[in-house]
């Protein structure tokens, strides 16, 4: 699956244009704070209309504003999981989990349902409360959510963020194996050079709402294309 994205946009006096295309992978838009990495990411799931841009997941178009084109969040089969990955307090983590699984009934919701939190890891986990969650087991509910529908891609803004280094390193080892089990292609926002390292296989650099370099992670950390991507590589974003 290839998602082809091309956006401009203009949110007050900060100038986004971007234009990348990511494989099936697990793709990494890595550079600084407000460089518009998750306004891209926002774009993409459709929360956000740009003035301008053409976005392709395979086969579909999912924005075309020459065409007049701009499919609904919900139907453009994309799992969106934002940075305080926001779950419903009220309901439990089946009720979190199964929310957009509103057309299946109710033995394919908890077929699914137990599907998809055995692949984060936390099988039985249905009867509990949001509230009686750590912060990395809040994360894997919101990305089970995510995942639930069965969406062409999932899009995650900074799903380590703010956790320790162990339960980071547990998160990343749990993503590759969600890729690898399920074949999903794979977008994340990140600030972490060690993010890129362990689990991505290709990296779009952004910088003041740019698209500065594109390709294989591994090729663009060893040989950066410009000095100006080479100073963007040179530690973790702050």
């Amino acid at each position: 699956m290839i998602l082809e994205t091309h956006v401009e946009d203009r949110v007050g006096a900060f100038h986004l244009q971007v234009r990348f295309r990511a494989g099936g992978g697990i793709t990494a838009l890595f550079g600084p704070s407000g460089a518009g990495k998750s306004l891209t990411l926002r774009n993409i799931a459709g929360l956000h209309r740009p003035e301008e841009g053409r976005i392709v997941l395979g086969k579909r178009t999912l924005l075309d504003s020459g065409r007049g084109i701009h499919l609904r969040p919900q139907d453009r089969g994309v799992g969106y999981v934002s940075q305080e990955s926001v779950l419903f307090p009220h309901l439990s983590v089946a009720g979190n989990v199964g929310f957009g699984l509103h057309r299946s009934t109710r033995d394919q919701r908890d077929r699914r349902i137990a599907e998809v939190l055995d692949l984060v890891e936390l099988a039985g986990y249905e009867p509990r409360r949001p509230d009686t969650l750590s912060g990395g087991e809040r994360r894997r509910i919101a990305m089970a959510r995510a995942l639930a529908p069965q969406p062409s891609i999932l899009l995650l803004d900074e799903p380590f963020a703010g956790l320790d280094f162990r339960v980071r390193r547990t998160l990343r080892r749990r993503l590759l194996a969600i890729h690898q089990g399920t074949g999903v292609p794979i977008l994340l926002v990140t600030h972490s050079l060690s993010d890129v390292r362990e689990v991505c296989d290709e990296l779009v650099l952004v910088d003041r709402g740019r698209a500065v370099a594109a390709g294989s992670a591994q090729d663009l950390m060893a040989r950066p294309p410009t000095p100006h991507a080479a100073e963007l590589m040179t530690e973790d974003m702050a």
